[in-house]
């Protein structure tokens, strides 16, 4: 199966849902709200005047909110459609960026010049088979003492959810639907693997990213995990035996000389 077919048309599937959700909140950002969480806005460094890629960006409302903070902003996404709407977007927001349709592993960003900080969020490693591959795009993109910032859901939850935490020879494919309150009737084919923490740690380092600093989180800035309470305004947790799950972990790093 190509899986990049499958999850291409899922996620072009989702693109046209997730646009008019109240998940996304579209008209909150074209209003002048960031779609940045607290945590990332807590650990990014400044971005103002910084060349900044961001991969798997879906539609762009992230991208667009740290162009909206200075950075000269690049997304690529895998989804046409998602690139579509961003550009859709941009233009609604009256922002700079640009956006270019690639499955991550074949982005080519040209004549341009490396980028000062590379940017990747929530639901992204568990769409690539290969992340030794993924951390490669990395470092090449990256340019010498730039950031790299990462900010993804817990594996942990995963194997909270009958999952596997440890990598296997193959993907889980599913029927699923998708997150966000308008989902309807929509269900399509995902394929995804799993990858526990080492690896992806283990990946950047054998790129040539110095990890500067690992941190996790006892919630989620989004609802879309079942049984999640939200206890404090936009953190959802969620208790196992009288515990919180992890739910989310970053890493900031840098392209070693």
């Amino acid at each position: 199966m190509d899986y990049l077919s499958v999850n291409r048309e899922s996620w072009n599937r989702r693109a046209e849902v997730h646009f008019v959700s109240q998940f996304y909140d579209v008209d909150g950002f074209l209003a002048g709200k960031s779609s940045l969480t607290e945590i990332e806005l807590a650990e990014l460094p400044n971005v103002s005047g910084q060349r900044l890629l961001h991969l798997q960006c879906h539609f762009g409302l992230d991208t667009l909110s740290l162009a909206r903070m200075g950075a000269f902003c690049t997304g690529v996404d895998l989804s046409p459609v998602a690139i579509d709407k961003a550009l859709e977007l941009k233009r609604k927001a009256n922002l700079d960026a640009t956006f270019i349709c690639s499955d991550i592993y074949h982005f080519d960003r040209g004549a341009e010049p490396l980028y000062d900080i590379l940017f990747t969020s929530y639901g992204v490693v568990c769409w690539l088979p290969d992340l030794s591959q993924w951390a490669a795009v990395i470092s090449a993109n990256l340019a010498l003492g730039g950031t790299f910032y990462m900010a993804e859901f817990h594996p942990v939850y995963d194997l909270i959810a009958g999952y596997s935490y440890f990598a296997q020879s193959d993907p889980d494919i599913e029927e699923e639907g998708t997150y966000t309150e308008n989902s309807g009737n929509l269900k399509s084919t995902l394929i995804t693997w799993a990858h526990p923490l080492s690896s992806v740690i283990n990946a950047l380092i054998n790129t040539g990213i110095e990890i500067r600093c690992i941190n996790e989180y006892p919630f989620s800035p989004y609802p879309c995990f079942e049984g999640v309470e939200e206890r404090e305004p936009g953190r959802f947790y969620l208790p196992h035996l009288g515990q919180n799950v992890p739910l989310v972990y970053t890493i900031q790093g840098r392209k070693a000389a």
